[in-house]
């Protein structure tokens, strides 16, 4: 079940994000103070038992402009659509909100092929959109990332 995430799951969102840059590093890490200020961005998927397994925020940029990030699903329930899911879900919500064009930062641009963004280089995009490098780990030598837009 995709749902909107609630205070509730912070700290499982938290730990979905953590594991997950220490493995895959795939994902950049949030702190707990940016979760509970971007919780209304996340939606999250449960398994049969409620718990989560799974995890996307949709991130207004500016009037005309969202971002796709903080996806994760765990190793063990991978392969089974929900990542394409919830990418679908926050595409829905951007439409929702009257934004069309929605982008996002990646390493497996593939998935995001087959959901429908095209890569897009990155001097095209607004600089706002890079704050969050200027904190990453891997910035500026060691970041693999593209950047994919859709226009919905």
């Amino acid at each position: 079940m995709i749902r909107k995430a609630r205070i509730e799951d912070v700290k499982a969102i938290h730990g979905l994000l953590m594991l997950t840059d220490q493995h895959d590093g795939l994902v950049l890490p949030r702190s707990f103070s940016q979760l509970y200020s971007h919780l209304r961005d996340f939606l999250v998927v449960t398994d049969d038992d409620g718990k989560i397994i799974g995890c996307c925020a949709l991130n207004i940029i500016w009037d005309n402009l969202a971002e796709i990030r903080s996806l994760v699903v765990t190793s063990t329930h991978r392969g089974k659509n929900l990542g394409r899911k919830l990418v679908e879900a926050c595409l829905s919500e951007a439409v929702t909100l009257g934004i069309y064009k929605v982008y996002t930062l990646t390493e497996v641009p593939g998935f995001f092929e087959k959901v429908g963004f095209v890569q897009e280089e990155m001097d095209t995009l607004n600089q706002k959109i890079f704050l969050d490098c200027l904190n990453c780990p891997r910035f500026p030598d060691h970041c693999n990332e593209v950047a994919m837009i859709i226009n919905l």
